[in-house]
């Protein structure tokens, strides 16, 4: 495909990085001479120095020709008003990242108004895993996940002693007909292979015929557990905590905000209804104590400083909070989070790459769905156009982020080995690590003469 970006910031850069694997023709804008030079000398891809809204340097580019134009500047209107633009220039579809709170309750009317394809929000859609996880517990721990006649769930190894200190292949055989996919020690998400060691206290996902999973499910999960939260504290009263604060009050949650900006606060009163909104601040352990912080089913830490955030949700964890979330922007310290037990560290960047990849992707992904906020679950009907069709799944050169979890092909349920094919019409689950996006782009990738 073709596709233009403009902005070259932390969300426009991540995306061209990821849309590469695809053999995508890619060209970015940016008023930004010196940024532009950089990016030219790392990246493969066509640049433009210039104010992405001028038409004449849109049409200098023919943005006609182009399938998708995504706006991702650090303005709002800016980028409302460079997707309108190019689609009335003849731009196939485009995407505009908006961030403002005022604009999210008539994201519709702007869509409809400005002929806008798809709009991104990345505090939005942090805000909505954090919230799918808190409130429908979207972390595959209850067998939500369910598709064709595949199911998958999440349970802590504890449940089943034998097979603690095994690998991964031999737990496989004790527990039957299921793929092992994930395994989380901490907090921290990895893909495993046949030989890795499944410790005590650790929590594994597996995959299988529904039937067969709903049996295993009898035996690992206690009833009643898995229900709604109900006393939340975020700490940060920005974008991505009053949207997630506006989910949770519509789940009947009860929510305290802790916000140090005096006007920041009085804005959260005035537009959140039934949410306690605290002045002060988050680090001070006077205050968490006289809140009963301890007593909270859920700590998210959403401050605009990823260090606090880091500190905030260590001490939350540490003061035995069952779920414990932060918001991080620095790859290196989600590892860290991960590492030292916080549940989940999301990073929006990530998030929304995602988001715009799997809209751009189309009718190719049907179904998707993030666990723990460090890997997506990925579901894909095969068709004799991709290249990993018609090949074993050993000779795909798969990265160690990514995996082939289940496959339906028809009535049948097939868990892959190496020798697994997948044939055209297959439904194939895939999980992948939020990092490796541009792997699986490459994986969808058309075989040559199919490129377009």
């Amino acid at each position: 495909m073709k596709i233009a970006v403009v902005g070259g910031g932390k969300l426009g850069i991540d995306l061209i990085e990821n849309l590469l694997g695809g053999e995508h023709s890619v060209t970015l804008i940016d008023k930004n001479e010196v940024l532009i030079n950089q990016i030219a000398d790392i990246l493969d891809i066509n640049t433009v120095v210039g104010n992405g809204k001028v038409v004449s340097l849109l049409k200098e580019i023919d943005i006609a020709s182009f399938d998708y134009l995504v706006a991702t500047t650090d303005r709002d209107e800016k980028n409302i008003v460079i997707s309108s633009i190019a689609k009335k220039l003849g731009a196939k579809k485009v995407i505009a990242r908006v961030r403002d709170p005022e604009h999210v309750d008539q994201l519709e009317f702007i869509q409809d108004k400005f002929d806008i394809d798809y709009v991104i929000n990345p505090d939005l859609s942090i805000s909505f895993e954090i919230n799918k996880y808190l409130v429908e517990k979207y972390t595959l721990s209850n067998g939500l996940f369910r598709a064709g006649k595949i199911s998958m769930l999440e349970f802590e190894v504890n449940k089943r002693p034998e097979i603690i200190g095994t690998t991964v292949q031999i737990a496989s055989r004790i527990l039957g007909k299921v793929r092992i996919f994930a395994i989380s020690v901490y907090g921290k998400l990895v893909i495993p292979g046949p030989n890795t060691i499944i410790e005590q206290d650790s929590t594994i996902y597996i995959a299988g015929e529904i039937g067969f999973i709903e049996s295993i499910s009898k035996r690992v999960l206690e009833k009643g557990k898995y229900t709604n939260i109900e006393k939340v504290m975020i700490a940060g009263g920005g974008k991505t905590g009053l949207y997630l604060a506006r989910f949770l009050e519509r789940s009947g949650a009860s929510v305290k905000i802790i916000e140090p900006n005096k006007e920041r606060c009085q804005y959260l009163a005035t537009h959140l209804q039934n949410v306690l909104v605290l002045h002060g601040d988050a680090t001070d352990t006077k205050l968490l104590e006289e809140e009963n912080y301890t007593d909270m089913d859920a700590f998210v830490s959403t401050t605009g400083f990823d260090e606090e955030n880091l500190l905030l949700a260590l001490m939350a964890k540490r003061s035995g909070i069952e779920d414990v979330i932060a918001k991080i922007s620095r790859e290196s310290y989600g590892d860290l989070i991960e590492s030292m037990g916080v549940d989940m560290a999301l990073n929006p960047i990530d998030i929304s790459t995602g988001h715009i990849l799997r809209y751009m992707q189309g009718e190719r992904i049907i179904a998707s769905q993030i666990i723990q906020g460090q890997a997506e679950i990925i579901e894909i009907i095969a068709d004799d156009t991709m290249i990993f069709t018609d090949r074993p799944i050993s000779r795909m050169q798969l990265p160690d982020g990514m995996a082939i979890v289940a496959i339906q092909r028809f009535e049948e349920v097939i868990i892959p080995t190496g020798k697994t094919t997948i044939e055209e019409g297959d439904r194939v689950f895939i999980i992948l690590m939020l990092s490796e996006t541009f792997d699986l782009e490459k994986l969808l990738k058309a075989k040559k003469g199919f490129f377009s």
